[in-house]
């Protein structure tokens, strides 16, 4: 085993992220199974663990870092506070070329830091480890449901950050009445699970694809679509999963039926910009879709539903779409479609999403970091390593000189 300590990062990112990797019980957890780990965590006063909490449970609190070779943190860190040459792990928003953090790329890659993203944190077979997506699922619909809320007058529910945890918002959960609305969830992963969670604890029914298109309803439903369900080959070809996320530019769009019927969208779907668009400006300016609520958890900007025009903010959720001029307006209008696309809904419910982001951390990659369980894994997810980018990474190239 290593002799190792991590400092927890405060967050530096604005608006700030309240969520942590570690809660202080995990902390305190860690500490007394591994004798030769030290745990430092950089005061905050945004955190939804307050310095407080930490402290009771024996932690140590310190502003200066330069002594961890681990540094931990959640959202991007700003570029001023990095330390060259030590190991970060944090959402880095890098790997698919986001221009907007092209400079901090450049930066990790100048000050010679290794830069391991949560995301490619994988197992041998290329699961993910580690992840906030079913917390992105469950708040992004429960926001679908009070902008639904607001929008019909029927019902109010409490803005989610200001929830405790989960167990208030079921409790929330309990005020919805969503007639008979019908819903479709996209994407079948981790986010569309905490989606559907969500819409079975406020009483919404389940149906399948195929009875949501053939049958009427008089009370609420949703049903969950697949790629196979909202795309299709483009050679008719039987769908294949495999060779759809290999050759996505194969398939076309066939959400159309399904949006015909759809009076709330739920979007949890992973798209590629090679894939094709769900719902172009023109479908929606058709006047034939009833479609009047997006919940775009997904939140692809300009990408495959054409009213996410950009990310909203925990704040301000909500904002209108017009989809006679695809212009931004005031949203609950009649003839507008409600569109909420925070970028970061976990961090809503900061607390649960939290423990659950750490037990996952603790079980996977903590043992790597100590060098008692090795599975490549740290490596896979090394965007950067000694002033370089790593193998796998060096399709970056060019976008980390600006070239694109």
């Amino acid at each position: 085993m290593r002799k190792i300590t991590i400092g927890i990062l405060r967050e530096t990112k604005d608006p700030p992220d309240r969520r942590v990797p570690f809660s202080p019980g995990q902390c305190r957890s860690l500490l007394e199974r591994y004798s030769e780990l030290t745990i430092l965590v950089q005061p905050s006063g945004n955190r939804c663990y307050t310095d407080e909490e930490y402290e009771a449970a024996g932690i140590t609190l310190a502003e200066d870092l330069s002594n961890c070779e681990v540094l931990m943190g959640v959202k991007e860190v700003r570029l001023d506070t990095l330390i060259e040459k030590k190991s970060y792990l944090f959402f880095s928003h890098t790997a698919k070329k986001q221009p907007y953090n092209r400079v901090l790329l450049q930066e990790v890659v100048r000050q010679g830091i290794r830069l391991m993203d949560y995301e490619y944190l994988t197992s041998r077979t290329g699961i993910r480890v580690v992840a906030f997506g079913r917390w992105a699922g469950m708040v992004g619909a429960y926001n679908g449901l009070r902008g639904y809320g607001l929008k019909s007058g029927v019902y109010r529910l409490k803005p989610a950050h200001e929830c405790f945890d989960l167990k208030e918002i079921y409790r929330e959960l309990n005020k919805t009445d969503t007639g008979n609305k019908r819903f479709v969830v996209t994407g079948g992963g981790r986010v569309a699970g905490g989606a559907v969670e969500i819409l079975d604890a406020a009483g919404v029914q389940h149906v399948e694809p195929d009875t949501f298109l053939k049958e009427e309803f008089v009370k609420a439903v949703y049903t969950r679509l697949d790629p196979w369900h909202y795309t299709r080959r483009t050679d008719r070809g039987p769908f294949d999963f495999n060779h759809f996320t290999k050759h996505p530019g194969m398939y076309e769009n066939n959400l159309m039926p399904y949006a015909a019927l759809t009076d709330i969208l739920i979007a949890c779907h992973f798209w590629d910009p090679a894939s094709p668009v769900m719902l172009t400006r023109e479908a929606l300016a058709g006047g034939s879709l009833p479609i009047s609520l997006i919940a775009d958890i997904s939140c692809d900007i300009n990408g495959p539903i054409a009213s996410t025009i950009r990310a909203s903010t925990i704040a301000s959720p909500f904002y209108g779409y017009d989809p006679a001029t695809g212009l931004e307006t005031d949203p609950f209008q009649q003839g507008v479609i409600t569109v909420m696309a925070v970028d970061n809904l976990p961090g809503e419910l900061p607390r649960d999403a939290s423990t659950d982001f750490g037990e996952a951390l603790m079980q996977h990659v903590v043992p790597e970091l100590l060098g008692t369980r090795d599975t490549g894994m740290l490596d896979r997810a090394s965007i950067t390593r000694n002033g370089a980018l790593t193998l796998p990474y060096a399709y970056l190239k060019d976008y980390l000189a600006g070239k694109e």
